[in-house]
């Protein structure tokens, strides 16, 4: 029976993790470094230092900031609009953590954001779900990972029509 949860060999995992990540590090960073600026979404500040030390550089909202979550879906809207402008894509990525809490938050943002008619890219989370779960469940558990990832999201970042090995 094939495994569902992804390859179990972990360099594939990871070159898929890779090339989901580097087309999101694109599509994050600001359009003077090439970038479309869209920005993540993620649950706290583990997650966006998780994500610093993959290598974005673009904007990352929390969640949990303080604010009700009616007042989050307003500024993301008023902020972010329903497209991208640079690329004409999803306007922004979520990502939230592959847990039940994440899965939870990341169906109520979809839902919200989209009854806005804000397009939401969540090509990421979906791919890291897949291939990370042996690593863990959380946005915040790929710091560690960050040093073996980091080559692979470079040589997808370079060659962006590269195929996994």
């Amino acid at each position: 029976m094939p495994n569902r949860e992804g390859p179990p060999d972990r360099e594939i995992r990871f070159h898929k993790a890779a090339k989901s990540i580097a087309k999101s590090i694109s599509r994050n960073a600001p359009p003077e470094e090439g970038g479309c600026h869209c920005p993540v979404i993620v649950e706290g500040p583990k997650d966006e230092r998780a994500l610093r030390a993959l290598g974005f550089s673009g904007t990352i909202e929390k969640v949990n900031r303080g604010w009700t979550r009616s007042k989050l879906i307003a500024y993301l809207h008023d902020t972010y609009g329903t497209r991208n402008i640079i690329d004409k894509g999803p306007s922004i990525i979520v990502a939230m953590d592959w847990d039940r809490t994440g899965g939870q938050l990341q169906k109520f943002l979809r839902e919200r954001l989209m009854s806005l008619d804000v397009t939401v890219d969540e090509e990421m989370r979906t791919t890291l779900m897949r291939v990370m779960k042996p690593e863990g469940r959380t946005i915040e558990s790929l710091l560690p990972h960050a040093p073996a990832l980091l080559p692979m999201i470079a040589s997808h970042s370079q060659g962006e029509s590269g195929e996994t090995p």
